[in-house]
């Protein structure tokens, strides 16, 4: 659903053309989805309320009920320049050493092994 159509092979590409043929709200939900990642791309905030509108009568419409219930949120996520994917990558991070560290040591070892992995 998400592929761009040039990146797929022959047997791929004539695969997905028979389900479409076969399942045309396919068609519309692959459609709607390359509208949202071309929203949240090109920044286009006015665009929210219409794809939520035509989102919310389609295969992707419990999609549309989340982004419905937090509204707020992915409005800000396409109009402001700030993204919290340096703390999702340290928070991450943090998590992979403290797991890998499981039952071996306590926080001053912890301590030690993050400041290594930096």
């Amino acid at each position: 659903m998400t592929t761009a159509r040039d990146h797929l092979s022959k047997a791929d590409t004539v695969m997905i053309a028979a389900i479409e043929a076969g399942v045309p709200l396919l068609v519309e939900a692959r459609n709607l989805i390359a509208g949202f990642h071309s929203m949240i791309r090109k920044k286009l905030a006015d665009d929210l309320e219409p794809w939520i509108a035509d989102a919310g009568k389609s295969l992707i419409a419990s999609f549309a009920k989340g982004i419905i219930r937090d509204r707020a949120a992915v409005r800000a996520a396409i109009t402001e320049p700030w993204s919290n994917g340096q703390s999702e990558g340290q928070t991450t991070k943090l998590k992979l050493v403290k797991r890998q560290m499981y039952g071996r040591g306590k926080l001053d070892l912890l301590q030690a092994r993050l400041i290594g992995a930096v």
